[in-house]
């Protein structure tokens, strides 16, 4: 009897956590496509993970794009939602509130955009994993911003659960996690913020990619795991 063979598709998978998550879930039982905006990015991602994975390059912010790569794909099982943004840093006193609307479309529109887009061909017995952040969850001054953006993600699941069942729908919160995201600080900068935090951090380090490649690992095989969200972030929101 040959061995059934699941289909992921990661979008944002280029790079960061979606790339790490490809690298953890590609393997006998398990085909993976990522998809990523800048062509060259991607193309390194995939050469990197061997060649082994599928790849689309298109901007998941454009509507079109997203359908267009969506009716070509074909049935698939799980469908992983990586997109980042970074739009809504900074005290909320000086804070740019177009900053916030600027935040979704960045980040939360790609994210339901492709979702719907897949739902024709998404197996309902299938899961889906949305990528929010810690920020949603914590009571630390300067996230007031991506905190409302992100939480949205964190509201938005549990309600796709139950109105999209029998498929599953679940969000990652990861912490402090050292990946490109933060590539918009100066090196020095960089490492000072990730000191900080890892002392803020019960487990007493930053987060890697592959830790949270791990939590959404989790929840894609995990058959019996709907509108949870689980936060990845070595404890932070407790003590931040």
């Amino acid at each position: 009897m040959s061995e059934t063979i699941e289909h992921c598709v990661i979008i944002g998978g280029s790079s960061g956590i979606g790339f790490a998550t490809a690298k953890r879930l590609v393997g006998p039982g398990m085909k993976v496509t990522i998809t990523g905006r800048n062509e060259e990015k991607l193309k390194g991602a995939w050469k990197a993970l061997g060649g082994t994975v599928g790849k689309a390059a298109f901007d998941a912010a454009k509507p079109d794009e997203v359908r267009h790569f969506f009716d070509g794909l074909g049935p698939f099982d799980h469908l992983i939602l990586a997109a980042s943004g970074g739009k809504g840093l900074g005290p909320f006193a000086t804070l740019d509130l177009a900053d916030i609307g600027s935040g979704v479309d960045e980040k939360i529109r790609p994210q339901l955009s492709c979702l719907q887009a897949a739902l024709p061909t998404l197996n309902k017995a299938g899961s889906v994993t949305f990528i929010s952040a810690v920020s949603a969850q914590i009571a630390a001054p300067g996230v007031a911003g991506i905190g409302a953006i992100n939480g949205m993600l964190l509201t938005v699941a549990p309600i796709l659960a139950v109105e999209l069942k029998p498929l599953r729908v679940n969000v990652v919160a990861p912490g402090v996690i050292d990946t490109p995201w933060w590539d918009f600080l100066p090196d020095d900068q960089r490492q000072a913020v990730f000191a900080e935090y890892a002392g803020k951090t019960p487990v007493g380090r930053i987060g890697r990619a592959e830790d949270v490649a791990g939590a959404i690992a989790f929840l894609v095989s995990n058959g019996f795991m709907t509108g949870q969200v689980l936060t990845c972030d070595g404890g932070l929101r407790f003590a931040a």
